[in-house]
């Protein structure tokens, strides 16, 4: 895959490639995109809520995409997604609201 099959701020099903060489499926909304990576939530299963940097050539096939309303978007401070943030790490756990939810 390539930054330009996702968009900032959308919601997609896809099949991931771990480090082991094993396909997942997993549910990710999009916080950023940089050149090499993107900056994803996980939405579902055991990681739930753990940003990751994640490679686009990691990402095998996107399955389905949802959109995401206005009311329903993830708010992270931006000094969190910054790209020299992530130079030395590749997840963070971290916790945002969504204000339409009452969170």
């Amino acid at each position: 895959m390539d930054k330009s099959a996702f968009k900032k701020d959308g919601h997609y099903a896809v099949t991931l490639r771990k480090p082991d060489g094993r396909l997942r499926p997993a549910n990710l909304y999009v916080h950023r995109l940089e050149d090499a990576y993107m900056i994803a939530r996980h939405t579902s299963g055991p990681d739930i809520g753990l940003l990751i940097k994640l490679d686009y050539d990691d990402v095998v096939k996107i399955v389905r995409t949802h959109p995401v309303l206005d009311r329903k978007r993830f708010m992270i401070p931006e000094a969190m997604l910054k790209p020299k943030l992530w130079e030395t790490r590749t997840s963070m756990r971290a916790y945002s609201s969504a204000p339409g939810l009452g969170k």
